[in-house]
């Protein structure tokens, strides 16, 4: 296997998010999912092992530590439940636009709740018309004084009804277009802000996925992400870039675990007299499955270690990581369902819900295709003068 060059606290890092995946998560990660429930005890064990406070500064109440620490924590969880780990990443979703271009006086207030865990944060982008075209935004924001007024509706947010503090993307000047976005941070009980349907998922179910209603509801200028209007759409596109590599995790940690249950199930399955392993067709399945996995890892650190190190264009490589990872998570575990055969198809057995899982990972912070635009565009700008 594959040896990378972790520092002593990430090989400790990774080991505890393992320990509280085994002990914690994977008891309860059935229930979770056919109950649909928010792991809320489990987010409150991540927050006593300080799980939230990676990736923020210090000064705020975080560990100082980087994107690299947040993917091999996400991935450890994901490589249990899938829905817990969007649960947890979701949280850092909504987080790095403040990080990234909150005030000051944002940043005191609002980042140090979130480090401890005391506060979980939501990224409210999208919409019914505005998902994959993110710039397609129809919820309005209109200065009244010293204030904002919201009107709108959200969907699909991940940890919506659950968090406490909402980044939310919203029009504040139509005629400028992109330009003319902007992003609010709204809390949790703020007159007119209500909660509407929470949608039933295919996978990651332990997730909160809910409509966010926003009707006259009125956010202090305070509030204005960065104080200045007109940065919601470059926010957006740039938590995108530090965010996807966190999903690439997810894809990553979802494929490592459904391996593991294919390689187990294998040993135990006979067949014509024989263990299953011992077929070469099935050898050469755990093989592919394997290399592209790591891959897929290798992909994932380096391109959250470009992110650590402070360089400033990782948009394509944010992007292949999400599209390679998901698309390999996909494939890994719908083939980890064919190594089980019929037994992979029913749900007394863990294997099917790893494949429900990883759709999703192809899909949100934008859809594969909109990752392969990402690159294509990218090429195109460096190779075709």
């Amino acid at each position: 296997m594959v040896e990378y060059p972790l520092s002593e606290e990430q090989k400790m890092l990774k080991e505890l998010c393992r320990q509280i995946a085994e002990d914690k998560i994977k008891p309860v990660s059935k229930d979770l999912d056919e109950e649909e429930k928010f792991p809320a005890e489990i987010m409150k064990v991540l927050a006593q092992s300080d799980l939230f406070a990676l990736c923020i500064p210090q000064e705020y109440g975080g560990m100082g530590t980087g994107l690299l620490d947040l993917c091999i924590a996400t991935e450890e969880i994901s490589r249990v439940d899938g829905g817990v780990a969007a649960s947890y990443a979701a949280s850092f979703l909504g987080m790095f636009p403040i990080l990234l271009f909150g005030t000051e006086e944002q940043k005191k207030k609002f980042l140090p709740p979130l480090a401890s865990g005391e506060k979980l944060a939501a990224f409210a982008l999208t919409e019914p018309e505005a998902g994959s075209d993110a710039a397609n935004v129809k919820t309005i924001a209109k200065k009244a004084g010293n204030d904002y007024v919201i009107n709108g509706t959200k969907h699909f947010i991940t940890n919506g009804g659950e968090a406490d503090i909402y980044t939310v993307i919203a029009v504040t000047d139509k005629s400028k277009g992109p330009r003319g976005i902007s992003a609010f941070i709204v809390e949790k009980g703020v007159e007119g802000f209500s909660f509407g349907k929470k949608e039933e998922k295919l996978g990651i179910r332990a997730s909160s996925t809910q409509e966010l209603i926003f009707n006259e509801v009125k956010v202090p200028k305070n509030n204005l992400l960065g104080s200045k209007e007109g940065l919601g759409f470059i926010a957006t596109m740039k938590t995108f870039d530090q965010s996807r590599p966190g999903v690439a995790a997810q894809a990553v940690g979802i494929a490592q675990g459904a391996l593991e249950l294919a390689v187990q199930y294998s040993h135990t399955r006979v067949q014509f007299g024989k263990t299953i392993s011992s077929f070469q067709g099935i050898q050469w399945m755990l093989a592919d499955m394997a290399t592209k996995i790591e891959a897929a890892r290798s992909l994932v650190y380096s391109v959250a270690s470009m992110v650590d190190r402070g360089i400033k264009n990782v948009g394509v490589a944010s992007a292949q990581a999400k599209l390679f990872a998901s698309d390999v998570a996909m494939e890994v575990t719908t083939n980890a369902v064919q190594i089980f055969g019929g037994y992979g198809y029913m749900r007394d057995y863990p294997v099917e819900k790893f494949m429900r899982d990883a759709k999703i990972t192809q899909i949100y912070e934008g859809t594969n295709q909109i990752q392969r635009n990402i690159i294509a565009l990218g090429l195109i700008k460096k190779y075709g003068k």
